[in-house]
């Protein structure tokens, strides 16, 4: 991992009891992919934390002391992760000012008339506003995309053609070890994303220089 630059962007890919996390540093016009990995958002020994909203048979859990436990552990986990994560980039020398966060959607759980469907959003909505609230506790905002417009997003943003970004995005994967899957692809898109958006704002004066 190198450790000299004054612009690095997290991106996450948010599922159920773990993430993708993805670190680029920049230049925004092409970044370096300088690390991969997976964190935890559960207690692997208690695996009613990777889905805290699921009960016997597919239905929400209504036992509220159970339900309300997991969430806790959740919420530990996520704060444990994320200090841990940006410890070791911190240590190398990186500064992150902002983080994306790769969903499958943001659709309100309240809206979904199926009881199962609803379960995962719930879920949905659980991992992912443990991790922004995670990463707000260490001064990082960040920015949502939902996957099937992610690659459009970011390609508008970069002034590139959505095959062109999705092109060096594969070709990322050579420059460091790890995972390479649809999870850590849309967390590079992701990162990307926050890194050209940080760079934007500052460039506005709607976020400071240093």
């Amino acid at each position: 991992m190198k450790s000299k630059t004054n612009q690095a962007a997290l991106g996450l890919r948010v599922k159920s009891g773990w993430a993708a996390a993805i670190l680029l540093a920049g230049p925004v016009r092409l970044p370096r992919l300088c690390d991969i990995r997976v964190i935890d958002l559960r207690d692997p020994k208690i695996p009613a934390t990777r889905q805290p909203y699921h009960a016997a048979m597919r239905k929400l859990e209504t036992n509220a002391a159970r339900l309300r436990s997991r969430l806790q552990i959740v919420r530990r986990v996520a704060k444990q992760s994320i200090a841990t994560l940006l410890g070791d980039y911190r240590r190398n020398g990186y500064r992150i000012r902002r983080a994306g966060l790769g969903v499958g959607s943001q659709i309100d759980p309240a809206l979904i008339a199926n009881p199962h469907i609803r379960v995962h959003a719930l879920e949905g909505q659980l991992f992912r506003t443990e991790l922004a609230d995670a990463l707000r506790a260490h001064q990082i905002q960040s920015v949502v995309l939902i996957e099937r417009e992610a690659l459009a997003k970011t390609a508008t943003l970069l002034k590139k053609s959505p095959a062109e970004l999705q092109s060096v995005v594969n070709k990322m994967r050579r420059t460091t070890s790890g995972p390479w899957r649809a999870e850590q692809k849309l967390a590079t898109i992701a990162a990307w994303f926050a890194l050209a958006h940080d760079v934007d704002l500052r460039s506005l004066g709607l976020l400071p220089s240093c």
